[in-house]
């Protein structure tokens, strides 16, 4: 699924922080023995990366980044724009495709080895990469998400923001919501609220998780017509963009009475979502802090319910390094920003799951969805 860009302004990234983020990347370039990266931005897609090095917030452009220039390029409808809100030197791109145009400026700079993400490349546009920069190209799609996984003060504070405005678009819903709503206009309605927060909206990319009934045992279980029925209850897993970064968080709403099956489920994720941000700490992997939340829920008989992993960074992209699941090698670092999201599902009856964010600093992790109680919400 594509990924919008989230609308033009004012430059969310600082001068001095792209000066920041491009020192970094030059070092990665002089270690890994390159001349330069490439990175394209066509039909909003691999728009995060362009924002975080330049600023750039259009739907269509090439950055090249040398060890001593850095340029955007892109066509008339953004050159205004591009002016504005980065310190790259910005080319016009004219009657020239992208990578005829990065070809150009590569020429003149006289790469040989040029890194670039095949990741996020599709075949037809790399043969024309060959085709028209006969240089080495070196896959480094790891580049720029080892990056930007480390977030910086500034990062931390949209995040935040984020996290704020959907608590809040979260609470009025929930306000307006009640018996016979279906799914979908409770994910619509949420949407709306976020945008009239002063969000961006939600994730752009995802779309919200609204799941009740039988059917919140489906963990990406996406918004039908299915209408919230007295004594059950619904799962919403959400978030709000602002600034081009995101939350996500997951809350569990019962309608009329509250289940005590699921209530104590809901209590046994709470403290299992506790023990892993207990555990969260500089230095240790992702699987370890997986298996503290996972054998609390082993043991209380639901280890083969837990069907996916504990959580996944955030930032630009609604899933970013580090993983926190079985398979997570990434040792954590301050400056990381993951999810905690222990759920349980059972086929037939339904399931829950509890989301939070948090930044891990040196002394330890803080909460960032503070704002949006954990508690099972009830609607009256």
């Amino acid at each position: 699924m594509g990924t919008a860009a989230p609308s033009p302004g004012s430059p969310v990234v600082s001068f001095s922080a792209c000066a920041g983020r491009l020192a970094r990347l030059r070092g990665a370039l002089i270690q890994e023995d390159l001349d330069g990266v490439l990175l394209l931005v066509r039909e909003g897609q691999n728009w995060e990366s362009a924002v975080y090095l330049s600023g750039y917030r259009g739907t269509s452009a090439a950055l090249l980044v040398s060890r001593d220039e850095e340029i955007l390029i892109t066509d008339g409808r953004y050159l205004v724009q591009a002016r504005s809100q980065s310190p790259f030197s910005v080319v016009e791109q004219g009657n020239r495709s992208l990578v005829e145009a990065a070809g150009e400026e590569i020429r003149r700079l006289r790469l040989r080895r040029v890194g670039f993400e095949a990741e996020r490349v599709s075949l037809r546009v790399y043969r024309e990469m060959e085709s028209r920069c006969p240089v080495e190209w070196v896959d480094r799609s790891d580049l720029l998400p080892l990056l930007r996984r480390i977030k910086d003060e500034q990062e931390l504070r949209l995040i935040e923001e984020a996290a704020r405005k959907a608590a809040g678009a979260f609470m009025e819903t929930l306000g307006a919501a009640g018996p016979g709503m279906s799914e979908r206009e409770f994910a619509a309605l949420l949407e709306y609220r976020l945008q009239v927060s002063g969000a961006e909206g939600g994730w752009g990319s995802h779309s919200f998780i609204v799941a009740s009934g039988p059917r919140s045992a489906l963990p990406h279980g996406t918004p039908t017509e299915r209408r919230f029925a007295p004594g059950e209850w619904f799962t919403v897993d959400f978030g709000a963009r602002y600034e081009g970064y995101v939350c996500d968080i997951t809350r569990n709403v019962a309608v009329g009475t509250l289940d005590p099956w699921a209530r104590d489920l809901h209590e046994l994720l709470v403290a299992a979502q506790d023990a892993a941000a207990e555990a969260l700490r500089v230095g240790v992997s992702g699987r370890e802090v997986d298996r503290v939340a996972r054998s609390l829920i082993e043991q209380a008989g639901w280890g083969e319910a837990f069907s996916h992993g504990l959580g996944h960074g955030i930032g630009l992209e609604l899933h970013e390094a580090p993983r926190v699941s079985p398979r997570g090698e990434d040792i954590l670092e301050a400056g990381d920003v993951v999810t905690l999201e222990p759920g349980v599902y059972v086929e037939g009856r339904g399931g829950l799951r509890v989301e939070d964010d948090y930044v891990l600093r040196m002394e330890g992790p803080d909460r960032i969805t503070q704002a949006l109680p954990r508690e099972f919400f009830v609607l009256r």
